[in-house]
């Protein structure tokens, strides 16, 4: 990857306020804004939760109308 893709993509997660750059004489550090990726991975966690439970419900209903669609044996018994 050559530094100008690399300083491009720097730029997009810097706009993004997920890291910060500071100079340093001819360097310039980048850091990553921790308090940014612990807000994020709480969303997302919450979000992960909540879908989660709605496959779970899913999974339930499903089972519930397959039941359903099956003859019982004392059915096919007769």
């Amino acid at each position: 990857m050559s530094l100008q893709a690399i300083s491009k993509h720097v730029k997009v997660l810097e706009d993004a306020g997920l890291v910060t750059r500071s100079r340093e004489a001819q360097r310039r550090p980048v850091h990553l804004d921790s308090e940014v990726f612990s807000l994020l991975s709480k969303w997302i966690e919450r979000y992960r939760r909540g879908a989660e439970e709605r496959h779970q419900r899913l999974d339930a209903l499903l089972d519930r109308m397959n039941e359903e669609q099956q003859p019982s044996r004392t059915e096919d018994a007769s």
